[in-house]
């Protein structure tokens, strides 16, 4: 494998391109013929060594509560997040753009397709509407399209790109599956689940849009991640490209995990807090730095983000898991969209999320507390909440996962910060749009910002959010 750099940018990702682009939405379709020739191979390594940034971001784990900030604190205290989104399509949107664009071999676009609509759904989940059709084009101006379109056409190049593969071509460069087609199969229509799930406020009833997405991906003959084998994870090799866990404590320690995490874990007597992190003292959440640093001091004992052992510059990061599916599948029992066995799924899921962390099934007297078990008939609101919270605790520490999965059921029920200093004081439900879009793209922006509820405001709700 080459050495990989990985950049960190403000927003708690990280971004690396095999090339640099002129055009802030992309020029791969500008001239093709006359372009130099990258390497694909290397293009899709690159692609895929920046997902750690996205299964580790931090901003996400402070809006959903996972993490708490020890140093500066804007971001936990809901500071604006102006932030641009135009690097993503340059960079990794693009370089994604020109696999799919050449064609080289089958297998490795329908890989690249996938990767792309895992990319853009996480856009457009931090932003609302965002340039997606006319993106990648060359259009240096494209429109802001409507997530209400966005959400369909990502399910849509799942759906296609699953059905795409063949049982010959190769898949090369690819850190992630190792050119295992099968699992690549089996993670997008586990994203394809992802995605229809996240319409349920949108599509609740059985039998619409999402469920009848759902079921399609459910049934679908490429399968999908029911073992912890096929999770979507990068591991890092170390050296030049370290995992980002690592990095976030290589000098520093502005992050903890938040008492609110903490305070979670212990009214379930959840085994899993012993890998979630250092110990178990979690940080106030949403607490000023004159707060917070003294308190720091006080308890040198604080939780660091995950156990010591799971921050090795090799470490792993995760993406989408058998016990996201499961869990994903019990929900969709619940709300009648399939026929499945509720507990049974749900139990998997369980099961599931504590073997990923290496930690033993907790015992019987787990699933029966009120705080975790079902109840039958399906449909209750307690169901909801039980089911919402241990997807949320399942996600940790992908904070975007668990920021989405709070947005779209209100769960946990989480209290916004005491020193919060925005002018609401409510926990942000989108990111807005950065200067790079006012400045360069002015007319669609400010089209897009005038569709919004509110307007471009970090507490306008998106589409799914509504």
């Amino acid at each position: 494998m080459q050495r990989l750099v990985v950049l960190p940018l403000a927003l708690g990702l990280f971004f690396t391109s095999c090339k640099r682009y002129s055009s802030d939405f992309g020029d791969a379709n500008v001239n093709p013929g006359v372009t130099s020739t990258p390497v694909m191979a290397a293009l899709l390594t690159n692609v895929e060594a920046n997902l750690s940034g996205y299964g580790a971001a931090t901003r996400g784990g402070l809006y959903s509560q996972y993490f708490s900030e020890t140093q500066y604190t804007d971001v936990s205290l809901y500071s604006l997040p102006q932030i641009n989104f135009e690097n993503e399509y340059s960079g990794i949107l693009n370089d994604l753009q020109n696999i799919i664009n050449t064609n080289a071999s089958n297998n490795m676009t329908q890989v690249a397709r996938i990767l792309k609509s895992y990319f853009f759904s996480t856009i457009t989940d931090r932003w609302g509407d965002v340039p997606y059709s006319q993106a990648l084009s060359g259009n240096k101006t494209p429109v802001f399209d409507k997530q209400a379109d966005i959400y369909p056409a990502l399910i849509k190049e799942l759906a296609e790109a699953v059905a795409a593969f063949n049982s010959s071509s190769v898949i090369s460069g690819d850190v992630v599956y190792g050119g295992n087609a099968a699992k690549w199969k089996k993670f997008a229509n586990s994203l394809r689940m992802r995605l229809a799930l996240q319409l349920t406020k949108k599509f609740p009833a059985a039998g619409a849009y999402a469920a009848v997405q759902f079921n399609a991906a459910l049934n679908d003959a490429g399968g999908y991640i029911t073992d912890n084998a096929d999770n979507m994870k990068v591991v890092h090799p170390g050296g030049g490209f370290k995992s980002p866990w690592y990095n976030l404590y290589d000098g520093r320690k502005d992050f903890g995990e938040s008492d609110v995490m903490v305070g979670l874990m212990s009214s379930l007597g959840d085994g899993r807090q012993s890998a979630f992190g250092t110990s178990t003292t979690g940080v106030p959440y949403g607490r000023t730095r004159a707060f917070v640093d003294p308190w720091t001091s006080a308890n040198p004992n604080w939780a660091r983000i995950l156990r010591d052992d799971l921050r090795y510059e090799t470490g792993t990061v995760v993406i989408l898991t058998a016990a996201e599916t499961f869990l994903a599948r019990a929900e969709a029992a619940d709300r009648g969209w399939t026929s499945e066995n509720m507990n049974t799924v749900y139990q998997a899921g369980i099961n599931a999320s504590f073997a990923q962390w290496g930690i033993a099934a907790p015992a019987g007297s787990y699933f029966t507390q009120s705080g975790v078990a079902l109840a039958n008939p399906a449909g209750t609101a307690a169901n909801t909440k039980n089911l919402a919270i241990q997807q949320y605790i399942a996600a940790y520490p992908d904070g975007l996962r668990g920021w989405n999965i709070w947005r779209r059921t209100g769960f946990p029920v989480l209290t916004p910060a005491v020193d919060a200093t925005n002018s609401s004081k409510q926990i942000p439900r989108r990111y807005t749009y950065g200067q790079t879009s006012y400045g360069t793209n002015t007319a669609a922006v400010t089209a897009a910002a005038a569709a919004l509820p509110g307007g471009d405001t970090q507490d306008s709700k998106i589409w799914w959010d509504q």
